[in-house]
């Protein structure tokens, strides 16, 4: 039997060229057809099941179609920011341009997305993020009007507020909005819970889609639902919860409305998050709970970048820089 580490399986079908599915019969193809030791294959499996997991949750990327350069980059970088040791990121980035090399004899993808990453400089390991005006020109982009409008500028607005991760975002219920303290409840990892502040105009908002965009949106799909509306605080015209795939898609659709060129993900506006509140005099410890980062060494790259972010702007303009 092959001891790598296990990937979940989930009861529904998957679809055969899913990143899950793919890992599960690349690491088949590295026991039956490569012959690779116990160790290695294991080695595989953990380094797979991580990227599998971030892209899922993070990207919401689960097609393995869908594996780019922009979001194999972000990984990389990611890996970084949690601390891991060069060596270890580099053993990572080789895992996957095997798994890209399978990819491309499989005919599932064209070209090895992994071949065009390069292991960042030291000087470059920080998390991109958007500047306030870019910021500012993303929440607008929905427009706030109909149901759609003000759900999505609801999400987004929440999002830079909080500093959730996706999936904390898309998993909050009704309940868990505190609108008389203004502060939100979720769920991170490892089942954590937390509590966030969230500022006035998310929370305006919020109200503005709870009393004119959800019910449009909940309105005539519940007749006959067992059970009733969802709880879920965001939804989708089907009346089911938003999904980090569906909103991961609508951040990029909003993007391009709002004439941002680069590449873009939820996650990025939670780095922009913590990188404007530090610029602002937060605390680092402050940002730290709201984060919700168990060590505190993985919020500190954020004023790495706020340092980084000072030296561009004293070359630039300073006359003897």
């Amino acid at each position: 039997m092959m001891n790598a580490t296990p990937l979940p399986r989930t009861p529904e079908t998957r679809q055969p060229d899913s990143l899950q599915a793919t890992v599960e019969r690349f690491l088949r193809h590295l026991r039956l057809e490569r012959n690779m030791s116990s160790n290695t294959l294991t080695a595989y499996g953990r380094d797979l099941l991580r990227m599998v997991h971030y892209m899922d949750e993070q990207l919401g990327v689960d097609q393995a179609s869908e594996l780019d350069r922009d979001a194999l980059r972000e990984y990389i970088a990611d890996l970084h920011d949690t601390g891991l040791q060069s060596r270890s990121v580099a053993r990572h980035l080789s895992t996957l341009r095997t798994y890209g090399h399978w990819l491309v004899d499989r005919g599932i993808v064209m070209e090895n997305p992994a071949l065009l990453v390069d292991l960042p400089r030291q000087e470059h390991d920080l998390p991109d993020v958007l500047t306030q005006e870019e910021v500012g020109r993303l929440l607008a982009a929905p427009g706030g009007e109909g149901e759609r409008g003000l759900r999505d500028t609801a999400m987004l607005e929440t999002l830079y507020a909080t500093g959730l991760r996706v999936s904390e975002l898309v998993g909050l219920q009704l309940a868990d909005v505190d609108f008389d303290r203004g502060l939100v409840r979720c769920v991170g990892k490892g089942r954590k819970e937390r509590l966030v502040p969230i500022g006035e105009v998310a929370r305006a908002h919020l109200v503005t889609y709870l009393t004119n965009g959800r019910p449009s949106l909940v309105r005539g799909t519940t007749r006959g639902r067992k059970g009733g509306a969802p709880q879920a605080l965001f939804v989708t015209s089907q009346c089911k919860a938003m999904t980090r795939q569906g909103f991961w898609k609508l951040v990029k659709r909003y993007a391009l409305v709002a004439g941002i060129d680069r590449p873009i993900s939820p996650h990025k506006l939670r780095h922009s998050f913590a990188t404007h509140l530090l610029a602002g005099g937060a605390d680092l410890r402050s940002v730290q709970a709201m984060l919700g980062h168990a060590d505190i060494g993985t919020t500190q790259i954020y004023t790495h970048v706020q340092r980084d972010r000072l030296r561009e702007v004293y070359d630039r303009f300073h006359p003897r820089a």
